[in-house]
């Protein structure tokens, strides 16, 4: 996830989700297509970024790269994808926390250099990327874009310039960055993996017919037909050259803080982080749920997608009939900037309908997985209370949204959360629900670490795992942006 404001959300008033990376590495004079392989494991990632996507190929050291705004299936087809031979790989699909979004900030990122050729796909967002920034262009450096990854890609290359190998230029270059990073870099006869020291960001290692692939998600590795090795870990480098692998420690303090919101939200309920399910680790949230916050009810309802794994495990810890009672239109894409509050009203309608039949005179139970601004939230309640429902009781499988993130979840700023400074009595009026009730952080934190994933909570709690500056400084340069209403 790169680029754009703390402060915006979709118009579906989800938190926007992460950007996902994939990559194939052959050696030279194997005959693949590893484009082909890379749309498909993009295709996997989709849910983690939909506002552009490219696919660099390495051709016997002839790096090209092909990217634009829109899902895959409107930047390439197969046409496409057989045109752009080689033997490696790396593939982005995006959505921006900074930088606009603009073909200019589309990745990956190509660029040519003294030494050769270098391209980049980047999952995270860095903490320290104005200063670095200001601190490059005062020695002439030029950016065509406004997002982290024409910066880290700039460090690599300064670090290149001066040093003996591409890993050395990687591991000189972590040691500059700061924040969240999970990385891919394909230069004319290697391909790295790199992840900072914190491990905010999933980044998994794979093999294909005989090839390493790196991917954002253990899923995108199972939809190509491939094997998951294991996560690269928090500080490591992996280098791939001559179809070899070679882990390389960068060096740097490590202290595992993986987004905690993987699990409750952006990966998909089919991968596994750091060897544990994620569906299992939202079915324990959400029989959480149900033992920490039960309420006399007659059926439990999801909101879909992200709250079907919750509701399983509420209703069958609570004993109660799992039920379909919104119906999410996927046709409807995602509509980030919308000109008017009755239009984004309209969208909702559109992309979740309730079914009257099975809520119509019933009390409910309704499992979202969080709530930040309120707006879609007080719609959907508002809808199930039309279709009938005679009592709607929100329960969330989070804690509440009180602090914004800086490693790439676009958690708004505090004043727009609406958890803060009300209770939970209070939110629950301004949203129409008969009651509501968040998951506990302990309780959170606990599942976490029986997944064998020490989490950051920061958004809940406001711990945050890296030291942050006075203003943290990754939004220094950006344009302003729309603020869009939120959940």
């Amino acid at each position: 996830m790169e680029g754009e404001s703390r402060m915006d959300t979709g118009s579906d008033g989800r938190l926007r989700e992460e950007c996902g990376v994939f990559g194939i590495a052959s050696p030279p004079g194997n005959n693949i297509n590893p484009a082909i392989d890379t749309f498909l494991g993009l295709f996997s990632l989709q849910h983690r970024g939909q506002e552009s996507c490219g696919i660099a190929v390495n051709n016997s050291g002839v790096i090209s790269c092909r990217k634009d705004l829109g899902l895959l299936m409107d930047v390439f087809d197969e046409t496409t994808l057989r045109a752009m031979p080689g033997n490696s790989a790396i593939g982005h699909v995006r959505y921006s926390t900074t930088g606009d979004n603009n073909v200019e900030n589309a990745q990956p990122i190509a660029v040519s250099h003294f030494k050769g050729n270098l391209a980049i796909a980047h999952n995270g967002n860095l903490i320290n990327a104005g200063s670095l920034r200001h601190e490059i262009e005062q020695q002439g450096g030029i950016f065509h874009s406004t997002g982290d990854s024409e910066i880290i890609a700039y460090l690599i290359v300064q670090e290149r310039l001066r040093s003996s190998s591409i890993q050395e230029a990687m591991k000189n270059t972590m040691h500059r960055i700061k924040g969240a990073y999970s990385l891919l870099a394909m230069s004319p006869k290697k391909m790295l993996a790199a992840r900072d020291p914190n491990g905010f960001r999933p980044l998994s290692i794979g093999r294909l017919r005989g090839h390493y692939i790196f991917a954002s998600e253990t899923c995108a590795i199972d939809a190509v037909g491939g094997e998951v090795l294991r996560d690269v870990e928090p500080g490591e480098i992996v280098l791939i050259e001559n179809d070899s692998l070679l882990s390389i420690d960068a060096g740097l303090e490590k202290t595992p803080s993986f987004c905690s919101f993987e699990f409750i939200y952006f990966s998909r309920p089919d991968s596994f982080i750091n060897g544990a399910s994620v569906e299992l680790a939202r079915r324990r949230m959400g029989c959480a749920l149900a033992e920490e916050c039960g309420v006399d009810a007659d059926i439990v309802v999801a909101v879909p997608d992200s709250g079907l794994s919750a509701a399983a495990g509420y209703a069958e810890r609570a004993g109660l009939p799992n039920v379909s009672g919104l119906i999410k239109n996927r046709y409807i894409g995602r509509t980030f900037i919308q000109p008017s509050q009755g239009r984004r009203e309209r969208d909702v309608r559109l992309k979740l309908n309730p079914l009257s039949a099975n809520v119509q005179d019933k009390r409910l139970v309704l499992i979202d997985d969080s709530i930040v601004r309120g707006t879609t939230s007080a719609r959907i309640v508002s809808a199930l209370r039309n279709a009938g429902a005679k009592e709607v009781h929100l329960r969330v499988s989070a804690p509440p949204f009180r602090y914004p993130c800086y490693f790439g979840t676009d958690v708004p700023d505090r004043d727009k959360l609406i958890a803060v400074g009300r209770s939970e009595q209070a939110v629950a009026e301004m949203l129409g629900a008969d009651s509501l009730a968040y998951l506990s952080h302990e309780t959170l934190s606990r599942i976490l670490r029986e997944a064998d994933c020490p989490a950051c909570t920061a958004c809940f709690s406001g711990n945050y795992p890296l030291p942050l500056p006075d203003e943290p400084d990754n939004c220094l340069f950006n344009k302003p942006i729309i603020n869009l209403s939120g959940k």
